[in-house]
């Protein structure tokens, strides 16, 4: 019987991915029951792992999902007993599924990146979300910080490596690791005196470290001092045997040397100890091509060839060596045109000939900008003045958003060559760096000069609309279609001109003209749906709709508004099908319709669903506006501000000076607590309209909140001489009194923005100042708003929360019912109500957290609160459970530790319990626990 060959390891390790991905397929919900044998599993997957016995804990692991995939420290333990295993690709799946079932970051993000660069990935370690370090716990920041100076150094940006060492360093300057990582660096840069230091810091700092002794032999290497390399590389190879950089280093200097038969001892370790490693059997080909034997030679080539092929590029993309491993291996075996791709990727040959001119537009042809942008860079540093180079560049900067280089490129060359071809180009980019007011400039001189470019004046009647310039734009597009009547598409662009109008019954003129034109044109009907749809004509909109996908049962934009209609009937279960099949039909570079449906998610409070719907967003472009914009939004309503925080700062940058765009991504700043950055965001906003009421407004609240109260009160002053009707200057006032600790003159400046402009915004500012002076006159003002408006939930939750302070149980449990009653799935009122349940003994508590959890899954305070229901409720497994998740979800929670650590002390876990009470009371933050938690530790000592 024949066996079948053995795979190599790294060819199997990418194979395993499918394997793996099978642990993120669904997430059980925590409602279901706790099952015993999965926590057992769990408990001794632990012991099996302290025992280093990774395949076993893995098994058992793995056992335990087959229970419960919810299980959050399940996931964790599997990643690090994968990454322990050498399986990095599993491992990442494994860590990334904690992420995504809630898993605090700081629990998993170093071993993540070790996951992560195993699979020879280190760009993503410094553009990925999950690798910031904002938010880390000293500790893990500095070795994160480490982590990353590595990654920069292997994508060849040696001064950020060296800015994020310093950085670790501040943090702890005798951790060796930083010096470490400071060698390679270093002698990349050819600073040989540098690393000499670096390297002998970190030999005295942890004289026992087979890496710090390699990193001072590879020193020696570098200046050609072979016998201290030799030395050094013995010296870590005694340390640890099976060292696998020592022995490639030591094996192949040896073979310089002619040293063979001491390499050959080397070269047999390696490919011993470390199999995979195709250097091992490079290094065996020289040594048996020396040796005469050009069959065994080619064998071990085979053999470099066979554990490279099945790697994707981004495993090679950073490892030069391989790369030239890999080339040279398939050229020695005569494999020429496999040895292409490989010595292509390593040495880029001549950037500056024609040939980049031409391979460029096969990678726009691609879609591949990034190679695109890279060659004819290289090619206009020989050929300047190449127009049409300049155009296919400033296009693919365009297409990736990069719109502040497009128009440097275009007016650098307009200074050159006037072309109306470049101007018309610069008005375009101009457009998408958010520079509106230039653009306009730009795009009416090229109109023009040139009527006849019908991208510009495209271009040109959109940005009418966007500036509320309705009867310009409707101008220039009739020019559009009485230049081409025929032309279904500009009949289309003058319906929505005369939308934007006000002109509904042109609109719908120039909709049908242009569907007259072409039967097959999906765009005008779709605008005529729309229309029924506003004047709420649902039957008609429906039909429509109907008749373009009889056509076309894929077309988006129809899948998109057929879910609206159902929506606007009520039936939320059909509209969210629609939705879920636009998203299924879109393209690769769509995000409409993803987007239409995170949207709808949220908007009924379904924030898992909603994060769910991301992927797709985000694997379609993750760096566009409205992806980023919604990625906060998504995280805001997951309790996740540091997630927020890090798209925002992102969109902030990519929305240029788009004013209203800027305004919205700071208000989500402000929501996600990142002062300075929404301050940033709208001095940027003001920069491009500096009268523009809502960024003025909202800077106002920023500057407040900073404690930069004259600069806001002169803003203030600003907007009540501007703006003497509107109520907004004087509840701005308010708001500055309330920061100054004056709340007769708070509540006056509220009271009379309420009087001008009667609202639930208006009342709640009064009615937050009176609760603190007077929480009952709070009280009857609320419910004398009530009275007349009997359905302003957000006014009788306020009226809610002031009775649970109060301590006013069964007042609040009634005020949070009613609210219940309007808005039955709101997941943070059932969490409210639960915490008064619970106060008042009700047993009825864990069934209405556990609704609370069902409405908001994956929410930590609201997971806490089922947990610490559940033991009220004499279910300790159950609490066990739910209290270990909601803790990896936030650790800095301190009531959820204290739940922890009185579930532990009560199952005897004494040393897990005292841990957990004593990070709680040593938090520095106040909690309602707080005497509890210290009179539980007490008799823990």
């Amino acid at each position: 019987m024949n066996k079948r060959p053995r795979q190599p390891a790294l060819t199997r390790r990418w194979r395993q991915l499918a394997a793996g991905a099978l642990l993120g397929v669904a997430s059980a919900s925590l409602l279901a029951a706790a099952d015993p044998q999965a926590s057992r599993f769990y408990e001794d997957a632990q012991a099996r792992f302290d025992k280093r016995d990774y395949a076993g804990a893995v098994v058992q692991l793995k056992n335990a999902l087959q229970i419960d995939k919810s299980m959050l420290p399940v996931h964790v333990l599997l990643g690090k007993a994968l990454l322990a295993k050498g399986d990095v690709i599993a491992a990442e799946v494994a860590f990334d599924e904690a992420l995504r079932l809630g898993v605090n970051r700081a629990e998993v993000v170093l071993p993540l990146a070790d996951a992560v660069v195993g699979q020879g990935k280190p760009q993503l370690l410094l553009q990925g979300t999950r690798f910031a370090t904002a938010g880390l716990p000293t500790g893990v920041r500095a070795q994160l910080l480490v982590k990353l100076a590595a990654a920069a150094n292997d994508t060849g940006d040696p001064a950020s490596a060296l800015k994020l060492i310093e950085e670790a360093r501040g943090i702890d300057p005798q951790r060796a690791d930083s010096w470490i990582a400071e060698v390679p660096v270093r002698l990349r840069a050819r600073q040989v005196r540098e690393a000499t230091a670096a390297a002998d810091r970190a030999v005295a700092l942890a004289p026992d470290s087979a890496q710090a002794a390699y990193m001072r032999a590879t020193v020696a290497h570098s200046v050609g001092d072979r016998d201290g390399a030799l030395a050094g590389y013995g010296r870590a190879l005694q340390l640890r045997p099976s060292h696998t950089e020592s022995l490639v280093s030591r094996g192949g200097l040896l073979l310089d040397l002619g040293r063979g038969d001491e390499a050959a001892r080397d070269i047999a370790e390696l490919r011993k100890s470390s199999p995979d490693d195709p250097r091992g059997a490079y290094m065996q080909s020289l040594l048996l091509e020396r040796k005469g034997d050009s069959a065994g030679s080619r064998r071990a080539l085979a053999d470099v060839t066979n554990l490279l092929d099945p790697l994707p590029p981004e495993f090679l993309r950073f490892r030069p060596q391989l790369l030239i491993l890999g080339g040279l291996a398939h050229y020695g075996l005569g494999q020429r045109e496999k040895a292409k791709p490989y010595l292509e990727l390593a040495q880029r040959g001549q950037p500056g000939s024609a040939v980049s001119k031409v391979l460029a537009q096969i990678y726009l042809g691609e879609k591949n900008y990034d190679r695109a942008i890279a060659a004819l860079d290289a090619y206009l540093k020989a050929h300047p003045n190449d127009t049409q180079a300049i155009h296919l560049l400033a296009s693919a900067h365009m297409t990736q958003g990069r719109y502040a280089r497009a128009t440097a490129l275009t007016q650098e060359a307009l200074r050159r060559q006037d072309d109306p071809s470049l101007r018309g180009l610069l008005g375009l980019s101009l457009v998408g760096a958010g520079k509106l007011g230039d653009a306009l400039t730009a795009l009416e001189a090229a109109y023009k000069t040139d009527p006849s470019q019908v991208q510009v004046a495209s271009a040109l009647v959109s940005l009418y609309m966007q500036g509320g310039q309705s009867a310009k734009a409707v101008r220039v597009a009739e020019a559009l279609v009485k230049g081409k009547p025929d032309n279904a598409g500009l009949h289309n662009l003058l319906g929505a001109a005369r939308l934007r109008a006000a002109d509904g019954a042109g609109a719908r003129a120039a909709f049908e003209r242009a569907a007259a034109l072409d039967a097959g044109f999906a765009a005008p009907q779709v605008n005529l749906a729309r229309l029924d749809l506003a004047a709420n004509q649902l039957d008609q909109a429906q039909a429509r709709l109907a008749a373009v996908l009889g056509r076309d049962e894929k077309y988006v934009e129809a899948l998109i508004e057929m879910g609206r209609v159902h929506e606007r009937r009520g039936q939320t279960a059909d509209a969210q099908r629609w939705y879920e099949k636009a998203d299924d039909h879109s393209g690769p570079d769509s995000i409409a319709a993803a987007q239409t449906l995170v949207d709808f998610h949220l908007r009924y409070k379904q924030v898992a669903a909603a994060r769910d719907a991301t992927k797709r967003l985000t694997s379609r472009a993750p760096e566009a506006l409205p992806v980023l914009v919604t990625l906060a939004q998504v995280a805001l309503a997951n309790d996740d501000p540091a997630a927020a925080r890090t798209s925002l700062t992102r969109a902030a940058s990519v929305a240029n000076y788009d004013t209203p765009v800027l305004v919205q991504i700071a208000m989500l700043q402000v929501r996600a607590g990142h002062l300075p950055g929404a301050a940033y965001t709208l001095d940027k906003a003001l920069s491009e309209r500096p009268d523009d009421l809502p960024a003025l407004a909202l800077l106002v609240d920023v500057e407040g909140r900073q404690g930069e109260l004259d600069k806001a009160e002169a803003r203030v002053r600003q907007i009540l001489a501007r703006h003497p009707k509107l109520a907004i200057g004087h509840a701005l006032t308010g708001d500055l009194a309330m920061l100054r600790n004056q709340k007769p003159a708070a509540l006056q400046a509220y009271r009379r923005a309420h009087q001008m402009q009667p609202g639930t915004d208006s009342l709640l500012r009064m009615f937050r100042v009176q609760a603190e002076t007077d929480p009952d006159g709070a009280n009857r003002a609320a419910l004398q708003w009530l009275a007349s408006r009997p359905g302003d939930t957000a006014v009788r939750r306020a009226l809610a929360d002031n009775y649970a302070r109060a301590n006013k149980l069964p007042e609040a449990r009634s005020a949070y019912e009613a609210v219940l009653r309007s808005t039955p799935n709101d997941g943070e009122v059932l969490n409210n109500l639960a915490q008064v349940m619970l106060l008042q003994k009700d047993p009825g508590a864990l069934r209405v957290a556990e609704d609370a959890m069902a409405k908001r899954p994956g929410v930590p305070h609201i997971i806490g609160t089922a947990g610490w229901a559940a033991f009220q409720a004499g279910q300790p497994d159950r609490a066990l459970q739910l209290l270990r998740d909601a803790r990896l979800r936030d650790p800095d929670n301190p009531e959820t530790r204290f739940y922890l650590g009185t579930v532990l002390a009560d199952r005897g876990r004494k040393s897990e319990a005292r841990e957990e009470l004593e990070i709680a009371v040593r938090s520095g933050r106040s909690f309602a626990s707080a005497r509890q938690a210290e009179r539980l530790l007490e008799t823990l000592k």
